[in-house]
């Protein structure tokens, strides 16, 4: 763990703002959250200057050793963290230590700094300090819920709220209660999603498994479960939407970030890494282009294949119109896979120009540059397209909290089971049963393809 004078620097502005020392402090939404034109840039005259162990440069917070920012973490009588500093601090210090070290940490400051277990303290400095800490505590469970599944932090949790519940004030009393059962709620939900997804994993098969054992003359397809792209586009959305509401910001550390920046033998994360909702997410994506690949190619006849080929395109239209952009790669993607891109007697049928605008849109030149500006319009926003390859923890929370707020967003479609049941649950072809069934309705071009497809016929078919 890293030593108490480690700096940790913050490059961008994260300095505190004093707020009324009676009121509950108020916390910008997400999208707010990165705007610097409001804050008080008058804190600090100096163009450099330090206070209690943390660094400043032109008024802007720079660095600290890591005790030093855990202090500036914790509120006090006159003081209360600025909401940027809260988010950027908690997502970017398992960098350095546990969440539950740090939980430790902070229920130690608060107790003992705010005297929360003298009984003789002033009551008056009580009630002053005590909706502070809960509003941090409150901040925390909301927007990094799953840390508290570590029965460590909870406890901590529990410890803390409880000498907070404990005073005098009944208001105190239920407001712990209230983000007790929102966290509770949160971390019940989060299981029952994963018990969903892991029985999902469970029972997937392969397509051509299904297709031994049932004609596939008798087989349903993507078109006769929806026959309207733009209800297939809603329900994509639900998925996608569902997905993206679980995963967890830490995720995004937690999936990227290795090792300890400092030690390159001394591994951050010795414990499991904690990023199954990132990666289901992942997996989805993955599953949906070869869901889109499987129906295209699963079809015997041509003018079959075409259909498909040209429904896919207007379904990939409609995610675009609804902002559905993770879909439209992903269906994008499907459709480029080899086994479908080589089926030039199919794709001879198929009106094409459609899928050539969207190809454009998702075009990967330029750092995808169109995606990146139908993204921005989509999400009526205007925000710099660059983002900094130095690895900062103030541009890292800048773009994760971007991702917050987009994981907020309420699917406004209603849902239909069936047709959702069938997405998450309808075998797909493997890459090599896809192959196959791509040589199977237009034959080899030549004898590269010629060979692997006697050798796909053997080994997946058993015949020769």
């Amino acid at each position: 763990m890293y030593s108490s004078i480690t700096p940790v620097c913050f490059p961008s502005p994260l300095i505190e703002k004093p707020i009324d020392k009676e009121s509950m402090p108020q916390t910008p939404p997400f999208s707010a959250m990165f705007d610097s034109s409001g804050y008080n840039r008058n804190l600090y005259q100096s163009a450099e200057d330090s206070c209690g162990g943390l660094y400043y440069h032109d008024n802007n917070l720079l660095s600290g050793s890591l005790e030093a920012l855990i202090q500036h973490l914790v509120p006090n009588v006159d003081y209360y963290p600025d909401r940027t500093y809260i988010f950027t601090f908690l997502l970017s210090s398992r960098l350095f230590m546990h969440p539950y070290e740090l939980m430790a940490k902070v229920c130690h400051l608060c107790v003992e700094h705010q005297r929360l277990s003298d009984p003789d303290s002033d009551k008056n400095q009580m009630r002053k300090i005590a909706p502070k800490i809960l509003q941090l505590l409150t901040e925390w469970t909301e927007t990094f819920p799953y840390d508290f599944r570590d029965e460590r932090m909870m406890r901590n949790l529990k410890d803390l709220a409880h000498r907070i519940a404990s005073g005098e004030e009944q208001t105190y009393r239920k407001n712990v209660q209230q983000m007790m059962q929102c966290l509770i709620r949160k971390l019940a939900a989060l299981s029952q999603y994963e018990e969903v997804l892991a029985k999902i994993s469970s029972t997937s098969t392969d397509r051509l498994t299904v297709l031994k054992t049932k004609p596939q003359s008798i087989q349903r397809d993507i078109i006769t479960v929806c026959n309207d792209p733009y209800t297939l586009a809603q329900q994509l959305t639900h998925i996608e939407l569902e997905r993206l509401n679980y995963i967890g910001p830490e995720e995004f550390v937690q999936a990227f970030v290795q090792k300890d920046p400092l030690d390159n033998d001394k591994s951050c994360y010795s414990e499991r890494k904690k990023t199954r909702n990132l990666e289901a997410y992942v997996e989805w994506f993955n599953r949906l282009s070869y869901l889109v690949a499987t129906e295209i190619c699963m079809p015997v006849k041509k003018k079959h294949r075409a259909r498909m080929i040209e429904y896919f395109i207007d379904v990939a239209r409609e995610c675009f119109n609804i902002g559905n952009f993770n879909s439209l790669m992903a269906i994008i993607s499907g459709m480029n896979m080899s086994p479908v891109s080589r089926l030039k007697k199919t794709w001879a049928k198929v009106k094409t120009a459609k899928f050539d605008i969207l190809e454009h849109q998702m075009d990967p030149s330029s750092n995808f540059y169109n995606y990146r500006t139908a993204l921005r319009g989509a999400a009526q926003r205007s925000l710099t397209a660059h983002s900094s390859r130095e690895k900062k923890f103030w541009e890292l929370a800048k773009q994760v909290s971007e991702f917050m707020t987009w994981k907020q967003v309420e699917c406004p479609f209603e849902r239909d089971r069936k047709i959702l049941q069938y997405l998450l649950t309808v075998p797909v072809f493997s890459e090599d049963a896809l192959y196959l069934a791509s040589y199977e309705s237009e034959g080899p071009e030549n004898h590269i393809e010629k060979d692997r497809w006697k050798s796909l016929r053997s080994s997946l078919l058993g015949r020769v």
